[in-house]
């Protein structure tokens, strides 16, 4: 057998990293990209927050007034006239304010949402593209978190992101030119003070948002666990595995409490350290500005705007850590996200042939196939050629692992042989596209998939379009009309996740009946009676047998019993067919299949 020589492919590695460099200015022409749709909702969202900055640097103005007009004025009738005047002007501010308040915290998130509800749509699109072999790599809850957690992420930068970073700004130059106007020395020794006060922001911001985002990824386990453990829960009720199981997710549990405590730690120190900073300054600047008072330096107007705008100033610091924490949990999800992006999907389009120009006759060839799975090191299939004739039943054998449902695979392209051809009456199936390829191809497996919701929205996955009376025509034939009329609601009984409240024949006999819908040539049976009791699969093997009639069939089998009727048994060893022939042709041989059988017999 020969080395097991393949190129990387996109399956090889769980994610394909992205490249910083090169690629970072398409990844800031992609991530601004979702604003286009939505420039005007985004401009009126920044004015609003402007707005917001405007108004609340404004009232400290008003104030100013209010008190130095009563100070120097007295309390006579046109200075309170004035007085009230700016009592209703500091009124409308604030129902500016308020309604810009309104806009954004509703309009602004319903971008975000809406740019984040794109995305979403986008990512599991391409889920639905990716190859057999990314799945076989990755794990279903790891890939639930970037479309879940990864993306409410990035639509809360999405959203509050610039708005954010406008308000800060706008708050934090207005504050000080005020600050700066009223007295320069006091604004200086604060100004002094900002530094300090930033670098502790950020690095408690960052001790935070390290921790949110190992939430995040703990948060990913938890559902891994919860996932994987409740779709076994048969298993694991078999097994008696409870205690493992709620031992196993007390430890994944116990990592996510110990990473949100250290969450809480930093944002505690975080919040007090800068709580008591504003509070500091204030104290600060009440006494200088008593002594600023005293020397005839300040008025008292002046002191309490000077206090209102250095409550202000403290905001863009706070925000500072935030908009931090915004962005880097934001890029770092749509890094995520733009990671799988890059996973090359199924060629869909790759052929030039949308659809045969007549019913295709079933013959398939397999021509020096030469196939191993990524990473596996070594060779399933070595330059296998296999010739079926159209409506042929040929029943693959032989012992575990030597690539019976891999060879399978390769007919609707599940995997792409390393070497060689695979052919569908003369038309290499590269030479298809995936619609018209898989469309003649019917599959039945062993483990059978039901979809959560009714049994007459299971059986139209064969034919979405088809009529209720095409849906029991196909249910006859498949020997299933009976038992779905005994369930409760009939075809619009629910079956449950996975179809759990059916038994297995009748699983069985849905998913052929879904076949039947789909009427393709040809038909794979991937061991898809070997679980079942004797009566359940006596009643699927006569619904295989009218299903497989005047069809091209390809059955996989253990139980030598259920194929001596093949036209043809076909025993595949060290990844070659070893023999084929009929059943008493291959006993008569006395080789690999005459051995298969006797030893089935002393069982």
């Amino acid at each position: 057998m020969r080395a097991l020589t393949l190129e990387a492919t996109p399956d090889d590695v769980a994610l394909p990293a992205l490249r910083p460099r090169p690629a970072l200015r398409g990844f800031w022409r992609k991530f601004l990209s979702y604003y286009r749709p939505h420039l005007g909702l985004l401009l009126a969202d920044l004015g609003c927050a402007a707005l917001v900055a405007a108004t609340t640097l404004a009232l400290p103005l008003c104030a100013n007034f209010v008190v130095k007009r009563l100070s120097t004025a007295g309390s006579t009738p046109a200075v309170m006239h004035e007085v009230w005047a700016m009592g209703a002007a500091m009124l409308a501010l604030l129902a500016v304010q308020a309604i810009s308040t309104m806009f954004v915290d509703y309009q602004g998130h319903v971008m975000g949402a809406k740019m984040e509800s794109k995305l979403r749509s986008e990512l599991f699109a391409h889920y639905q593209a990716l190859p057999f072999g990314f799945f076989d790599s990755q794990r279903v809850g790891q890939l639930m978190s970037r479309i879940s957690n990864d993306l409410f992420s990035m639509s809360e930068l999405y959203h509050h992101g610039p708005e954010d970073l406008a308000v800060a700004a706008l708050k934090l130059v207005g504050a000080l030119a005020i600050l700066f106007a009223i007295d320069w020395r006091m604004t200086l020794m604060i100004v002094a003070l900002l530094p300090i006060a930033l670098v502790y922001s950020l690095y408690f911001g960052d001790r935070m948002n390290r921790a949110l985002l190992q939430v995040k990824e703990r948060m990913a386990e938890i559902n891994e666990r919860v996932e994987d453990s409740l779709s076994g829960i048969r298993v694991v009720k078999a097994f008696a595995g409870e205690a493992a199981e709620i031992a196993r997710f007390s430890r994944t549990n116990d990592r996510f409490l110990a990473t949100r405590r250290f969450g809480y730690l930093s944002e505690a120190w975080f919040s007090v350290g800068l709580t008591t900073f504003g509070q500091g300054v204030t104290v600060a600047a009440i006494v200088l500005g008593a002594e600023a008072i005293a020397h005839a330096r300040l008025s008292v107007a002046d002191l309490l705007t000077y206090l209102l705008c250095v409550a202000i100033l403290v905001d863009p610091i706070q925000r500072a850590a935030n908009i931090a924490r915004l962005w880097q949990e934001g890029l770092t999800g749509f890094r995520r996200v733009q990671e799988l992006m890059a996973v090359a999907p199924e060629p869909a389009s790759a052929g030039h042939i949308a659809a045969a120009p007549a019913r295709l006759s079933g013959a398939i060839a397999f021509r020096n196939v030469i196939f191993g799975y990524p990473g596996a090191g070594r060779l399933v299939l070595d330059d296998l050629t296999l010739e079926i004739k159209p409506g042929e039943f040929v029943a693959l054998t032989g012992a575990s692992g030597v690539g019976k449902s891999t060879l399978v695979s390769l007919i609707p392209r599940f995997y792409e042989p390393s070497a060689g051809q695979v052919l569908i009456d003369g038309i290499d199936v590269r030479a298809m596209t995936l619609a018209a390829l898989r469309a003649s191809v019917g599959l039945v497996q062993q483990d059978v998939y039901l979809f959560a919701g009714s049994v007459a929205d299971n059986l139209r996955y064969g034919r979405p379009g088809a009529t209720d009376a095409e849906l029991v025509e196909a249910a006859r034939r498949a020997q299933a009309h009976d038992f779905i009329m005994q369930l409760p609601k009939g075809y619009e009984t629910d079956v449950g996740q996975r179809g759990v409240k059916l038994s297995g024949g009748q699983k069985q006999r849905l998913t052929i009946a879904r076949v039947f819908l789909k009427d393709p040539p040809i038909l794979v049976f991937d061991e898809a009676t070997s679980a079942l009791d004797p009566e359940s699969e006596r009643a699927v093997q006569a619904a295989l047998r009218a299903l497989a009639h005047g069809r091209t069939t390809l059955v996989i089998a253990h139980r030598l019993s259920t194929i001596r009727r093949a036209d043809r048994i076909v025993v595949l060893a060290a990844g070659r067919v070893a023999e084929e022939g009929s059943h008493e042709a291959l006993l008569e041989a006395d080789g690999a299949y005459a051995r298969l059988y006797e030893a089935q017999a002393r069982l």
